[in-house]
């Protein structure tokens, strides 16, 4: 059934992927974007509604929301999230979307040390006491962060989590897991789904991964807290999601991030990417020359 649907962070990882996978499934999707860049173009010439809009102004959410049966919401990792998760609930409430389908995190919790992931669990708490039916999304850390740290190509993953594990999830997964709840949110309103990817892995065994699908040496190199921090800055990151990553590292060796289930093939009706797929499909944004 044709459903008119909202995409909040359309350009973004998770977003950009729910929003074409909608299109192809012939829905009416609308694409909240802060800008019409490069990115936002092209979803619209995928057929996408693209709209301007931003989260922490509750006027153009009710001018985005109008008319839509239900919505993906996803925020970055920096300040303004409870001012945009209230914006969010009370637009849908005004406007009468059905469902909200909400970006966690599986380290959202009241007493996490990362500020970001006790927002994002005080954001879940709020959206819980609004009308509107919600799903709570927490993956694990995303397969992207394997392109994101991969930084000047040396081969190295310069990373603090000593020996712990997790399975790294495709954004293509999530997707998937998005627009199932999207297209039928009644079976999922009220649940917390954390999600995973294929296989549970130290960065030793992800370094392996990688360096099978890419015919080249990469290494994993344990760092300290403070050398993690530096590298962080040396990128220009900001403050607060130094702070999260910082907190989220110890996390991860204390097994947060860990575990495995069959959410994403149950839900999303695909099995999940493994890492060296993945790496294979997204081979370009590793090594440039590959393309």
């Amino acid at each position: 059934m044709e459903r008119n649907l909202l995409v909040i962070g359309a350009t973004g990882k998770t977003g950009a992927r729910t929003t074409e996978l909608l299109l192809r499934r012939g829905h009416r999707v609308r694409a909240l974007v802060r800008g019409l860049d490069e990115r936002a173009r092209r979803l619209a010439s995928l057929g996408a509604e693209t709209v301007v809009g931003d989260v922490l102004d509750l006027d153009s959410l009710a001018r985005a929301t109008k008319g839509i049966d239900a919505l993906y919401f996803t925020y970055p990792i920096r300040p303004g999230l409870l001012e945009a998760t209230a914006n969010v609930a009370q637009a849908a409430e005004e406007t009468g979307v059905q469902a909200i389908v909400n970006m966690s995190q599986i380290s959202a919790r009241r007493d996490s040390a990362s500020n970001a992931a006790r927002q994002h669990w005080v954001a879940e708490r709020v959206l819980d006491r609004f009308p509107v039916p919600v799903t709570h999304l927490r993956p694990t850390f995303f397969a992207q962060w394997l392109v994101d740290t991969w930084a000047d190509g040396t081969g190295e993953l310069r990373l603090p989590f000593a020996d712990g594990r997790h399975a790294p999830i495709a954004e293509s997964d999530q997707a998937n897991v998005i627009a199932a709840v999207l297209e039928d949110p009644a079976p999922h309103a009220g649940r917390i789904y954390p999600l995973y990817g294929a296989e549970e892995l130290d960065h030793y065994e992800i370094a392996e991964r990688m360096s099978r699908a890419l015919g080249r040496d990469v290494s994993y190199v344990p760092v300290e807290l403070d050398e993690f921090a530096a590298i962080l800055r040396g990128r220009g990151a900001p403050d607060h999601l130094i702070q999260h990553l910082l907190a989220v590292a110890v996390d991860y060796r204390n097994g947060v991030f860990a575990g495995t289930n069959d959410l994403v093939r149950t839900i999303g009706g695909s099995s999940p990417l493994g890492v060296e797929d993945f790496v294979i499909r997204n081979r370009a944004a590793f090594d440039p020359r590959t393309a």
